[in-house]
């Protein structure tokens, strides 16, 4: 939806400020540019108009008494209910209103009634207190800095590099990076900033945890009726909006499901000549009668286009699938400026099968076999492995430890994956499969469950057999069609495929050691 950034410090000027708030615009430009100032602190918003196109609704907004200055970038799908349920007199049809209203009605209490997507910052005008607060899952993105007097919160990287002039790479994150194309337990590529934890909320200079993943065993598993209602009150609620919405429709099983529930009118997917999944969404967009559009990329669109997001971004791209998820986007963009996606239902329904055999299959984790299993890079480096999974420990055997890593921080990559190559496009992504409905309801639902007769996902396809050709739900799984091997310069060092993608996205960035600053 947009672009946040707070800033409290006595080393910023304005002009400073608006310079780097201008670095995100892409994520919102329909007003841009957009700052209040109270003293030291610094609110600005680059707004993407979605809910009440009204400059009425533009940020940052004021509470009726002026007291409260909201900065918000995300989407509350229940708003209207909530207006009713709390008898909250708003005068605009945005979310924004009923977010600052709720939280002045209840405080942090607010954050366990929103389903949706979120990251927001609100300044008490009269205690010169600052809220900040992030969705369950992190569906949407926040960094934050906190430093000598000065305290930062941006959608992005790329505004706190310019406000504090650069960091040194941190050296637990370039490990984490080579060895698992991603950042864990809210580290980032540099040592002075960090991610806003996911299911927190920031108050009074301490930070409190609102929701984390239910712990629990043979839950029992939901029926039929029950699991199709939840998916689809999902999507549903992830309609709302007045402006286009599209799907994007590789030709899987997920996205496939979401098109078919949305009917929406376009669907998307990518490929390349000679490697692509067209026949599989074709299928379904016929059954579907969508106006379906096939983006073609070849290696030299991939190599410019990765070169721009990571220069671009100030951070590394995870896997190869980010530069065809914006190149498809761009195109998206002509034609949506909403658009939903598979992701999450992988973590749900155990659709990385080979991990999930083995963790099912188990009664004591080993550390080194789930690395041989999950890590991507070539590394010897099993610390930084135990490390990533740590957090999960408690959660008790070793499937339930693996499910709920997937679940929260595997698709956590996910998401920032998405969330970044769609508002690059000024495209806001919607996941219906990380409703938290649907995530709570199944988390510690046995494995024989949710692979019932070793079928992969297999509720999923006997639940929507009615809806999803048949040929898509007994083809094999795959991802996004990308050869490095024909993609990457011949120049780029590395043992591995992989190996010689993170060093691209390294050396792209000017990065050789950890020692180095940027």
């Amino acid at each position: 939806m947009c672009g946040i950034l707070f800033a409290r410090s006595d080393q910023i000027n304005v002009s400073q400020f608006a310079a780097a708030l201008s670095d995100i615009q892409h994520r919102g430009p329909d007003s841009s540019g957009n700052i209040v100032q109270f003293g030291n602190n610094f609110l600005g918003h680059n707004r993407l108009s979605i809910l009440d196109l009204d400059k009425r609704s533009n940020q940052p907004f004021f509470s009726k008494d002026k007291r409260f200055v909201i900065i918000y970038n995300g989407e509350i799908y229940n708003y209207r209910e909530l207006i009713k349920e709390y008898d909250i007199s708003v005068n605009t049809t945005s979310d924004t209103e009923l977010v600052l209203e709720l939280y002045i009605k209840l405080g942090p209490r607010c954050l366990e009634r929103l389903n949706g997507m979120f990251a927001f910052v609100i300044y008490n005008s009269s205690t010169n207190d600052v809220f900040v607060a992030r969705d369950r899952l992190g569906v949407k993105p926040l960094y934050q800095y906190k430093k000598k007097g000065t305290m930062i919160f941006s959608s992005e990287i790329s505004p706190i590099l310019r406000l504090i002039g650069g960091s040194k790479v941190d050296e637990v994150g370039l490990r984490q990076y080579r060895k698992l194309r991603t950042f864990f337990n809210g580290r980032t590529i540099y040592s002075d900033i960090s991610m806003f934890p996911a299911g927190h909320y920031y108050e009074r200079d301490r930070l409190y945890k609102y929701w984390e993943l239910p712990q629990r065993t043979h839950a029992p598993a939901p029926t039929d009726e029950e699991l199709h209602s939840l998916i689809e009150s999902a999507i549903k609620y992830r309609l709302v909006s007045d402006v286009p919405i599209g799907s994007y429709l590789s030709g899987g099983l997920d996205s496939t499901i979401v098109a078919g529930l949305s009917k929406t009118e376009h669907t998307w997917t990518i490929g390349a000549e000679s490697n692509n999944e067209f026949h599989y969404a074709r299928l379904a967009a016929k059954k579907f009668n969508t106006n379906h559009h096939e983006i073609l990329y070849d290696n030299e669109k991939f190599i410019g286009a990765a070169e721009y997001m990571i220069k671009k971004r100030k951070e590394p791209l995870s896997v190869p699938n980010e530069v065809l998820l914006y190149l498809m986007t761009r195109e998206v963009k002509t034609l949506n400026t909403v658009i939903l996606s598979g992701e999450g239902a992988d973590e749900l329904f155990f659709g990385y099968d080979r991990i999930f055999r083995w963790a099912a299959a188990i009664s004591h984790l080993s550390i080194k076999e789930f690395d041989a299993l999950y890590s991507y890079g070539s590394t010897d480096d099993i610390e930084i492995v135990e490390d990533a999974i740590a957090p999960f420990k408690s959660y008790g055997r070793p499937i339930d430890v693996v499910a709920a890593f997937f679940q929260v921080a595997h698709l956590h990559g996910l998401l920032r994956r998405l969330d970044y190559s769609t508002m690059l496009c000024s495209v806001e992504a919607r996941v219906p499969f990380v409703d938290y409905r649907l995530v709570e309801r199944m988390a510690g639902v046995d494995f024989d469950y949710r692979m019932k007769g070793g079928i992969v996902k297999e509720p999923l396809k006997r639940i929507f057999g009615y809806l999803v050709p048949r040929e898509v739900i007994e083809r094999k799984k795959v991802g996004f069609p990308v050869n490095l091997s024909e993609v990457l310069p011949d120049t780029i060092p590395g043992k591995t495929q992989m190996d010689k993608w993170f060093n691209f996205n390294l050396l792209t960035l000017g990065i050789h050691t950890g020692e180095q600053s940027i």
